[in-house]
């Protein structure tokens, strides 16, 4: 196996771990409306970039080479909190309203998919270049 693959491989899937976390956590808090920071929970959002791979595009294609995924920041959501119309509850403020978390289920559901998918393929491309060293190892033997 290629050190190159291998290290590729490994920061995508550590990329679509984090992405997993971040997305699980916005979920597991979309009603959380107290933190010890103070105020609603504030959702994450992962930023992804492609590390640069030197020399042009054709060079990449006759390598072989993949642009390395990485994780560049997470980002807390700074939009305002979500107000909804509560009076009775502990957390409502003196017109009655709670301050909810801006987190769209949806959304974060579709992006917990996609990091779901990211891993899964990140995991075939690993046992496909495990497969294609064995099988270079029986010919050259």
């Amino acid at each position: 196996m290629t050190f190159d693959a291998v290290e590729t491989i490994a920061s995508a899937m550590g990329a679509a771990r984090l992405r997993l976390q971040t997305a699980t956590a916005n979920l597991a808090n979309a009603e959380t409306t107290r933190t010890p920071e103070g105020g609603p929970y504030k959702a994450r959002h992962v930023v992804q970039s492609a590390q640069d791979v030197p020399g042009s595009f054709s060079d990449a294609l006759e390598r072989m080479t993949l642009k390395r995924p990485v994780v560049s920041q997470v980002i807390e959501d700074s939009s305002e909190p979500r107000k909804v119309y509560q009076p009775g509850h502990p957390d409502a403020d003196a017109q009655g309203y709670v301050a909810y978390p801006n987190i769209n289920v949806v959304g974060t559901m579709t992006d917990l998919m996609s990091a779901t998918r990211q891993y899964q393929a990140s995991v075939t491309a690993l046992e496909t270049l495990k497969d294609l060293r064995e099988a270079s190892g029986k010919i050259i033997a």
